[in-house]
């Protein structure tokens, strides 16, 4: 064989009992594994890995790298933490597919996630095209690890419809049914929204209903960032539940939190809730991150009807004092449609990046904090900074509940997903943390899963619901997509402070039996490639 993992702990995925073995592989695949008493196999190279863990690679159902994956060949934040896959495409705004209009739109709209992309050439427009430029990055290498596409419903419309807030056309609503077929079959593997960003929102349930019917017509799954984390979280819950009954669609509920002070140890009504729809035989599973705070954009708190128009209709209107006013209203006195339904708190608020240098100083603070040494109010910092920066500041919203995010990691279709965006001077560290965080933290140390437990959570349920037929395992002939990692030492590195640092406890991880990180260093292999549905 190729290499032989000798002495081994062997966690497989499947959530059942560990056991020790040797694992052979042999061109890319798992093809022996002898546990105790069977003959030992031998190999070109062998890995003493006594006192480690073997699992299957991590997968993170929730990623923002869609630019990053092709502008850094390095990729530590996430190769470091033993991910092997991420699903990109979230949040219902992504970078096809596009004409030239709706991507230049894109870029500046999510600017705050993944950069403006100026440093790259995006000469792609279609899924298809995006795909083999992953398969083809850095001079037809490859990526740093592999990645799956999810065709984001907000650009689509942003593509068919612009940026009115109205009911699509027939005419439209058929071209956008069209441009998801078309993704589907070139690739993606379902569809994403994010129902609190534009022009995403603008969408009804009819409308996302006939998505979905298309979606479940080619095997894929819907997984939308739906209405509200906040006030009305639970009906905004079962909206999606119903939406997707109705389609026949599979679902799969995207950082699935119960936030604000509203919902604080609400988690059992939204487990009830997904466990009477599976009874009845729903197909639903979601993802969360081991963390409290959220992070998003600034400009996303806004209320909808700011946005309609599209970027430079923004900053018309927040430049417009009284426009600007009336938003004030609406996010501090209504509860913006943006920031859930809730009156915005601002000392929740911390600026986690910015674009423009001169606004560094910002970064770390929360608005309130910044308006205090600036001698104004909260939101003339909030609109300055959106003005200046051009929409572009990120930021970490402080409104998470920590027996709530216990509780729903605990679930039967729980899964993980860092939602990790790595733009800003200070970003929230579940982008570098979150696989390493759930081992040492949650599964180690407060024992909220076990860790055979855990690995299925990151492995196993996530493969199933990509119908990925040899990931997600530790199993005969399965690709060797894996990680190697020290049960008792295995943590997060990245905290608030420094989000940046990279984990402790993960010396190995191979994509396809390659090294991408061998003796916790990053190796220049570029073993990822695009994982395409099979709709």
């Amino acid at each position: 064989m190729d290499l032989v993992i000798r002495d081994v702990r062997v966690i497989d995925g499947t959530g059942g009992a560990s056991y020790r073995a040797d694992v052979g592989i042999t061109d890319g695949r798992i093809t022996g594994i002898a546990r105790a008493g069977a003959r030992r196999p031998t190999g070109t190279r062998v890995l003493d890995a006594e006192g480690l863990a073997l699992a299957p690679g991590f997968i993170d159902m929730h990623a923002h790298s869609d630019l990053a994956l092709l502008s850094d060949p390095d990729h530590s934040a996430k190769a470091a933490q033993g991910v092997t896959l991420e699903v990109i495409g979230q949040d219902g705004l992504s970078y096809a597919p596009v004409d030239d209009r709706t991507l230049a739109q894109v870029r500046q709209t999510i600017a705050g996630w993944n950069g403006d992309g100026s440093d790259l050439s995006l000469d792609w427009r279609t899924v298809g095209e995006y795909l083999d430029r992953l398969d083809h990055g850095f001079g037809g290498e490859g990526i740093a690890v592999n990645a799956a596409y999810l065709v984001p419903q907000g650009t689509v419309r942003m593509y068919a419809v612009g940026w009115d807030d109205r009911p699509a056309t027939d005419a439209e609503l058929a071209r956008m049914k069209r441009l998801v077929a078309d993704s589907l079959e070139q690739g993606a593997v379902g569809m994403s929204s994010g129902l609190t960003y534009t022009p995403g929102m603008y969408a009804d349930d009819a409308e996302l209903t006939e998505l979905c019917r298309v979606v479940a017509r080619y095997g894929g799954y819907y997984c939308p960032h739906h209405r509200s984390y906040g006030a009305g979280a639970l009906q905004a819950y079962e909206e999606m539940v119903t939406l997707t009954g109705k389609a026949g669609c599979a679902l799969h509920l995207a950082h699935a939190t119960m936030n604000f002070g509203v919902n604080e140890g609400r988690a059992p009504e939204l487990l009830a809730l997904l466990d009477a729809a599976l009874d009845a035989g729903a197909d639903i599973s979601l993802d969360t991150y081991p963390y409290t705070p959220g992070c998003t954009t600034l400009v996303a708190m806004l209320p909808s009807w700011a946005s309609e128009g599209g970027p430079e209709a923004t900053l018309e209107r927040l430049r417009d004092e009284a426009t600007a006013e009336r938003i004030r209203h609406h996010l501090e006195v209504v509860g913006a449609d943006g920031c859930h339904g809730v009156p915005i708190e601002w000392d929740t608020i911390e600026i986690s990046g910015v674009s423009a240098p001169e606004l560094a100083d910002h970064v770390g603070r929360t608005v309130a904090a910044s308006a205090s040494r600036a001698g104004e109010s909260p939101w003339a910092t909030a609109r300055r900074l959106l003005i200046e920066d051009r929409l572009g500041p990120t930021i970490l919203q402080h409104v998470g509940h920590e027996e709530n995010v216990r509780r729903i990691m605990r679930h039967r279709v729980h899964t993980g997903g860092s939602d990790g965006i790595l733009q800003g001077a200070k970003p929230h560290p579940r982008a570098y943390g979150t696989f390493p965080e759930y081992l040492g933290r949650y599964a180690r140390e407060l024992g909220v899963l076990t860790l055979e437990e855990c690995v299925a959570h990151l492995t196993s349920r996530p493969a199933a619901r990509l119908r990925l037929p040899d990931r997600g395992l530790v199993r005969e002939g399965y690709r060797a997509d894996l990680v190697l990692f020290d049960p008792s030492t295995v943590a997060a590195g990245a905290t608030f402070a420094s989000p940046r640092t990279l984990p402790v406890g993960i010396p190995h991880v191979l994509i396809d039996g390659r090294f991408v990180i061998e003796d916790g260093r990053r190796t220049d292999v570029l073993a990822g490639r695009s994982v395409r549905g099979t709709g």
